[in-house]
C-alpha cells in the first residue's frame, strides 16, 4: 500500500500505514490552533448505513446476539482524530473512517446504527476491552504481538505508518535518524518509542498521554519533532496550518478492530462482516467519504484480514 502525503500550502494529509495510535477524551485549547472541523460526506455514510443487510439468525447466546439485544454497540474510540473519528460540533456526531466503521458494524449486527462511544486513550484501550467496558475499540489501533497477549483482533483494515512532523520552516530532518540530539515528543503506551530509540538512539524523548498534548509541545517550540502514526499527524496539519509531515512513512502496522482476546466467535463473525464490506465496495467508500476528502487519489487496496 503506498503512502498518501498531501502538503497543503501546506495543509498535508497522508494514507498508508501504522502502529502507535492514540486517544484524546477532550480537546485542549490550543493559542492559535484552528478549530477542528470535519468534512466527512455524512449523507454518503447514511446511504452505505441504509443499503447494508443486517446479519440474520445470530446464535444465542453469542456476542452478536448479546450486543443486538442490549440495542447498541458500545465503541471504544475518540472524538479527536481528523479523519477517523472527529466530533462535529455542528452536528453533534463523530465523523470519520473510523466512526463510519464503527456505525456499519453496530447496524450489521443491531439492525440500525446505535453506537455508545467510551473515549480511550492509548493506556486504557487494553484494560476497557478487558473489563468488558466496551465490545469493540475502533482507534487507529495497530496490532502488535504484545497487545495480542492481552487482546485479540479483528483485521486488520487498515494500514497506517510512523512518520514525522515539524513546524513548519524546520530544516535538517527528513528521516528518524535526523533526531539523534534533539528533542522529540510522542506518546506512551505507543510503538513510537522503541522506533526512534532504535533509529536516533541520542534522541531525547518526551512521552505525553494525548496526541493534543504531543502536539502543543511541538507548535509551541518545546519539541523539534513529533512522532506517531503519519494518519494522527496528518489530521493534525489539516487542522493546524503551522505543522506539516516530512517524508514518507517509516514502517508498516496494520490497525485492527480490538476485541476481548477469548472470543474467537466473535472475532470470526466480525471478520467476515469486514470482509464483505471489502468485497462490496463499502470500505473503498467509506474511505471516499472520510479520508477521501482530504487525501487524493482515490482508496488504497485494503490490508488482507488475518484469519
Amino acid at each position: 500500500m503506498s503512502s498518501l502525503v498531501r502538503t497543503t500550502g501546506a495543509a498535508i494529509a497522508v494514507l498508508a500505514l501504522v502502529s502507535a495510535c492514540s486517544s484524546d477524551p477532550q480537546v485542549a485549547a490550543v493559542p492559535g490552533q484552528a478549530q477542528a472541523t470535519s468534512k466527512a460526506d455524512s449523507s454518503a455514510i447514511d446511504a452505505l448505513i441504509k443499503a447494508q443487510q443486517p446479519a440474520a439468525d445470530l446464535p444465542a447466546g453469542s456476542t452478536a446476539a448479546k450486543i443486538k439485544e442490549k440495542g447498541e454497540l458500545t465503541v471504544g474510540g475518540v472524538q479527536t482524530s481528523a479523519l477517523f473519528s472527529l466530533l462535529n460540533p455542528t452536528t453533534g456526531k463523530v465523523e470519520g473512517f473510523d466512526a463510519a466503521m464503527s456505525q456499519l458494524l453496530a447496524d450489521y449486527i443491531v439492525g440500525e446504527p446505535k453506537t455508545k462511544l467510551v473515549n480511550v486513550t492509548s493506556q486504557t484501550r487494553e484494560a476497557l476491552i478487558q473489563n468488558g467496558s466496551v465490545d469493540v475499540v475502533f482507534a487507529t489501533y495497530t496490532i502488535t504481538d504484545e497487545r495480542k497477549e492481552k487482546v485479540s483482533f479483528a483485521g486488520p483494515y487498515y494500514q497506517d505508518g510512523i512518520g514525522i512532523e515539524v513546524k513548519k520552516g524546520t530544516t535538517g530532518i527528513t528521516k528518524l535518524e535526523d533526531l539523534n540530539g534533539r528533542t522529540v515528543v510522542t506518546q506512551s503506551a505507543s510503538t513510537a518509542p522503541n522506533a526512534i530509540t532504535k533509529a536516533a538512539p541520542d534522541a531525547k524523548i518526551q512521552l505525553f498521554e494525548t496526541n493534543t498534548e504531543a502536539l502543543q509541545a511541538l507548535r509551541q517550540g518545546r519539541a523539534d519533532a513529533y512522532v506517531i502514526d503519519q494518519s494522527i499527524l496528518a489530521g493534525n496539519a489539516v487542522t493546524n496550518d503551522d505543522v506539516e509531515v516530512i517524508g514518507e512513512k517509516f514502517s508498516e502496522d496494520p490497525y485492527g478492530i480490538g476485541l476481548a482476546k477469548d472470543d474467537a466467535d466473535f472475532r470470526a463473525f466480525v471478520n467476515d462482516w469486514l470482509q464483505q464490506k471489502i468485497d462490496d465496495g463499502t470500505w473503498a467508500k467509506v474511505w471516499e467519504a472520510t479520508i477521501g476528502t482530504e487525501v487524493p487519489g482515490g482508496a488504497p487496496t485494503p490490508p488482507a484480514i488475518e484469519k
